[in-house]
C-alpha cells in the first residue's frame, strides 16, 4: 500500500498538485483556480489527482503522510485592497507613522506623485496614553481609561482587526499584552496582532507595517485555512496541514493563520525551493528561477546552490520587514492582457484575465487578447495539446481575439500576435536584469530555470535578449512549484533587537542572548518536529556610521571557543566585503538584531517523474 506526501500551489490561474510516493513515483494534475474560494480548487485538484492514481479522494488522504501547501489568499488581499477593516492602537502622538514612512517616497523627484494610500485610514488609527523607554523601562504606566475609549471607538466602527504597536514594545510587551487582554474582553472574536510578537525588533515603521499588514490579510488568511482544513477533514484527511511561508520553510496552518503576513510570498518560495532542489541534482549551482503562471512571473536567484533571504521586500507598496526569500514578482503572465495606448502603442500588462474568464482561447467568455492567445495563434502553444490534452484551445476565439487588438495598431494579427509575444518576453527579461545586473551580478553566467504553466514558450528567447547560453526545463516544469514544497522542512525564526557595539558585549553575553533566544524557539515549538531541530544563528550588524544592516550567518562558528566576540566581528567584515567589496576593519561594528531559526521535519527530494 503506497503512502504519499502531496504538494499543493494555488496560482492566479491553475491550482497545481503532486503526490510522491515512498518510491519516488511523481503524479501531478492542474485544475484552474477558484478566487473566490481557493479551498474548492484544492479540493477539485485532489479529487482530480486521486482519480489519476485510481483511488477515491478518502482513500488518497487516509495514505497521505504530510500535505504543504501555498497560497495566494495574503497576496491577493494587498493586491486588490480587500483585507479587513482594521485598526491600528498606538502610542499616543505616533499614529502618523504609518502614513509618514520613512520620510520617503518611490520615485523622490516625482514631484507629482500621489502619496501612498495606508492600509489603516486616519480616523482608524488611534493614540494611547503609554510610554515605554528605549530601554524598555516605563517612563508612562498604561492609561486605561485611554485604551477603553480608544477599543469603543473602533467597536463602533466596526473593525474586523486591530493592529497593537507601541512605541520601545520590542524591548518590554507589557502594555500591548495589556492591550490584547481588554480587545478580547471588548472585542470577542476580533482578530488582534501585536507587533511584539509579529517582529519584535527596533524600527518603528517597520514593525508598524508589518503588524498592519498582519492584521489586513490575517482574518482572510484565517478563515481560509479554517475552511480548507475542514474540506480535508471531512475528506479523510486527519494530519497537520502544512503551510509554505515567504522564507522558504513550512509552519503549521495555526501558525501561517498567526504571522499570516509571512504568507504572502507562499507559492513563489515554493518555486525557490524546487529550484534550490535542482540545482543539488543537477549540480549547476548558479541559477536564474524563472517562474513564469498565468498571472504573474516570479524572479529569484540562486547562487552557489542557496537563495538569498531579505527584509527588505514588500507588496502592493506596503513595507513587510519579516524575512522573506528575495523574489520579485512581475506583472507578466499567460494572462497578460494586450492594450493599445494613444500612439498607437502596444501594452501588455500587468493586468491579467485570470482564471475566469481567462483568456479568450479558454472558450470561457473572454475576449481581451492575452499573451496565451498569442501563443495560439503563432502556433508556439497546440491548440489540442493543452493540460496534457485533457482540453483544448478556442483557435478561432483567440484569432478574433488578437484581430481586435490588430485593427487598433494597423496590423494583421499575426503581426500583432508577434508583437505581445515580444513586449512580454522585454518585460520578463528587464525583470531578470533588475535581480542580477542592478545588483552587480553577470546574468550571463547563470543559467535560466525555466518552470511555471507558461515559462517554456518564453525561457529561450529572454535567456537569447540576455545572451545567456543555457536553459534548464525540467521535467515537472509545470508543478514545480508545488514539486518544491515536498522538500521543505518546519522552519521557526525569533530575532531580537540587542542594540551595542562590538566591544561592549562580552562572549558570555552573546552565549546567554542566542541561548535564551533559543530556549524561548524551543517552547514556542513544542510538537512542531519529530526529532531536535538544527539551529542556525545569524545577527544584523553595521558599522557605526552605517543606517543600514547587512545579515550576518554565524551557524558554522565555534561557539565554545574564546575569543567568540571577535570571531563574529570578523564574520561581518567578511560578509560586508563579498557583498560590497570592501571592509572598514578599523571601524567600530554595532550589533542590532540577533536571529535564531529552528529547522528540521524536512523531506528530501526523491526521483524527478519517471
Amino acid at each position: 500500500m503506497h503512502r504519499y506526501r502531496i504538494g499543493i500551489d494555488v496560482g492566479g490561474t491553475f491550482t497545481d498538485v503532486v503526490a510522491t510516493d515512498e518510491q519516488g513515483t511523481l503524479t501531478f494534475v492542474k485544475e484552474p483556480s477558484t478566487p473566490s474560494d481557493q479551498s474548492i480548487g484544492v479540493i477539485d485538484g485532489l479529487a482530480k489527482l486521486a482519480s489519476r492514481l485510481g483511488l477515491e479522494l478518502p482513500v488518497l488522504l487516509a495514505r497521505t503522510s504530510r500535505l504543504v501547501h501555498g497560497t495566494t489568499v495574503a497576496t491577493n488581499a494587498l493586491l486588490e485592497r480587500k483585507g479587513a477593516r482594521t485598526g491600528l492602537l498606538t502610542t499616543a502622538g505616533h499614529r502618523d507613522v504609518l502614513e509618514m514612512r520613512e520620510g520617503l517616497k518611490d520615485e523622490r523627484y516625482n514631484l507629482r506623485l500621489p502619496p501612498p494610500s495606508p492600509l489603516v485610514p486616519r480616523h482608524l488609527r488611534l493614540g494611547v496614553v503609554e510610554r515605554i523607554r528605549q530601554d524598555g523601562q516605563i517612563s508612562t504606566h498604561l492609561d486605561h481609561s485611554s485604551l477603553r475609549n480608544a477599543i469603543e471607538m473602533l467597536k463602533e466602527a466596526n473593525v474586523e482587526a486591530v493592529a497593537v504597536c507601541f512605541l520601545h514594545s520590542y524591548r518590554n510587551a507589557e502594555h500591548e499584552r495589556l492591550a490584547r487582554a481588554a480587545l478580547e474582553d471588548m472585542l470577542p472574536g476580533t482578530y488582534v496582532s501585536l507587533s511584539s510578537e509579529i517582529l519584535p525588533q527596533i524600527k518603528e515603521y517597520e514593525r508598524v507595517s508589518t503588524t498592519v499588514v498582519n492584521a489586513y490579510v490575517g482574518p482572510a488568511v484565517r478563515r481560509y485555512f479554517a475552511s480548507l482544513e475542514r474540506r480535508l477533514s471531512e475528506n479523510g484527511y486527519a494530519r497537520q496541514l502544512c503551510i509554505m511561508l515567504s522564507h522558504g520553510g513550512v509552519a503549521p496552518a495555526a501558525e501561517a493563520g498567526r504571522l499570516a503576513a509571512a504568507t504572502v510570498l507562499s507559492g513563489p518560495a515554493g518555486g525557490v525551493a524546487g529550484a534550490r532542489q535542482c540545482a543539488a541534482l543537477s549540480d549547476i549551482t548558479d541559477l536564474i528561477a524563472f517562474d513564469m503562471g498565468g498571472t504573474s512571473t516570479d524572479i529569484s536567484v540562486i547562487t552557489n546552490g542557496e537563495a538569498a533571504l531579505s527584509s527588505e521586500r514588500g507588496l502592493a507598496g506596503q513595507r513587510i520587514a519579516l524575512r522573506s526569500l528575495d523574489i520579485a514578482s512581475i506583472g507578466a503572465g499567460g494572462g497578460s492582457k494586450a492594450a493599445v495606448s494613444a500612439g498607437p502603442m502596444l501594452r501588455v500588462g500587468p493586468e491579467s484575465a485570470g482564471a475566469d474568464p481567462g483568456p479568450a482561447c479558454y472558450g470561457r467568455g473572454g475576449t481581451v487578447a492575452t499573451v496565451t492567445d498569442a501563443n495560439v495563434l503563432l502556433s508556439y502553444l497546440s491548440k489540442d495539446g493543452f493540460l496534457g490534452g485533457s482540453r483544448s484551445m478556442d483557435r478561432g476565439a483567440a484569432e478574433a481575439a488578437i484581430h481586435a487588438t490588430a485593427a487598433e495598431l494597423g496590423v494583421d494579427a499575426i503581426h500583432a500576435a508577434a508583437g505581445i509575444y515580444r513586449m512580454i518576453n522585454l518585460t520578463m527579461a528587464e525583470g531578470i536584469r533588475l535581480m542580477t545586473v542592478r545588483r552587480g551580478l553577470d546574468p550571463r553566467r547563470y543559467a535560466i530555470l525555466s518552470f511555471g504553466g507558461a515559462a517554456g514558450l518564453h525561457a529561450t528567447e529572454v535567456a537569447r535578449e540576455l545572451h545567456i547560453r543555457k536553459v534548464i526545463i525540467p521535467p515537472m516544469a509545470s508543478v514545480l512549484s508545488a514539486w518544491g514544497m515536498l522538500g521543505t522542512e518546519l522552519r521557526y525564526e525569533l530575532s531580537r533587537t540587542q542594540i551595542g557595539d562590538s566591544g561592549s558585549l562580552t562572549d558570555d553575553d552573546l552565549r546567554t542572548l542566542f541561548s535564551d533566544l533559543e530556549a524561548e524557539g524551543y517552547a514556542k515549538t513544542k510538537g512542531w518536529f519529530d526529532e531536535v531541530p538544527a539551529v542556525k544563528r545569524s545577527a544584523e550588524m553595521r558599522y557605526g556610521e552605517q543606517i543600514y544592516e547587512i545579515d550576518v550567518p554565524l551557524s558554522d562558528l565555534n561557539w565554545a571557543a574564546p575569543d567568540l566576540m571577535g570571531r563574529v566581528v570578523e564574520a561581518f567584515h567578511r560578509q560586508h566585503e563579498k557583498l560590497y567589496t570592501y571592509a572598514s576593519r578599523g571601524q567600530t561594528v554595532v550589533l542590532v538584531n540577533v536571529r535564531i531559526a529552528l529547522v528540521g521535519g524536512g523531506i528530501e527530494a526523491q526521483a524527478i517523474e519517471r
